[in-house]
């Protein structure tokens, strides 16, 4: 059991930061939305009612789907586009590296997955899963984005005694399209920043880092 908490512990911490957090949204969301009902002299959700409520998913899918943009995007990109001295790039000075193998070569490799044991179809498939798995979730939040929003835009509709708006209105909307943006500007800065800063500053120990001793020329980690 050490052993298991030793080898994933990056992705355990991440999780329950994951789930303690969405709680905590969860809840402060809950207390505010119902505050607004009183204000307004409306009924009162319970907590489960508010999870399945048009402004809590409205909420939630608008910060996943920035957050699978930019890193589907970025993956996409660090495939084509360089930035010297960056450790979250390949180095354009250097020759190809071992990402850039074909992976045809490893088929008869009895340790490589099955997929590229398989070949075909099923390896064009494989070699972009990644980027593939972060668009589809992507568009999954997106659909919730605009559910949840079309939904909460109707009850706010409603509570001000204006008719409900088609699904299609909603989502050429300007306030849509004014979360939907706010949100993935700052994604593509925060992702900028960590390209940028790591050619002039070190995290002693963290492998999204160049070595302190590295040059500000080096590239790569």
């Amino acid at each position: 059991m050490k052993r298991f908490f030793r080898n994933n512990g990056l992705s355990i911490g991440l999780a329950v930061l994951f789930v303690v957090f969405l709680f905590c949204h969860s809840v402060a969301g809950y207390l505010s939305h119902n505050e607004d009902q009183a204000d307004h002299g409306q009924p009162q959700l319970t907590y489960v009612g508010f999870l399945t409520s048009g402004e809590f998913l409205e909420s939630v899918g608008e910060n996943w789907e920035s957050e699978f943009l930019q890193m589907g995007a970025f993956i996409m990109m660090t495939r084509f586009l360089f930035q010297k001295g960056s450790s979250e790039s390949k180095d354009p000075d250097a020759p190809p590296e071992e990402v850039d193998e074909d992976p045809k070569k490893h088929k008869r490799d009895k340790k490589a997955p099955w997929p590229v044991r398989k070949g075909g179809l099923v390896l064009f498939l494989y070699q972009h899963s990644l980027s593939t798995a972060f668009f589809l979730l992507f568009v999954i939040s997106f659909a919730m984005h605009a559910a949840g929003g079309w939904t909460a835009s109707n009850e706010e509709q409603l509570l001000h005694g204006r008719s409900p708006v088609t699904f299609l209105h909603f989502l050429t909307s300007s306030k849509f399209w004014y979360q939907s943006f706010q949100n993935w500007q700052s994604e593509f800065l925060a992702i900028w920043c960590m390209v940028f800063l790591s050619i002039y500053l070190r995290e002693h120990g963290s492998p999204q880092s160049k070595p302190v001793h590295a040059p500000n020329s080096d590239t790569g980690e």
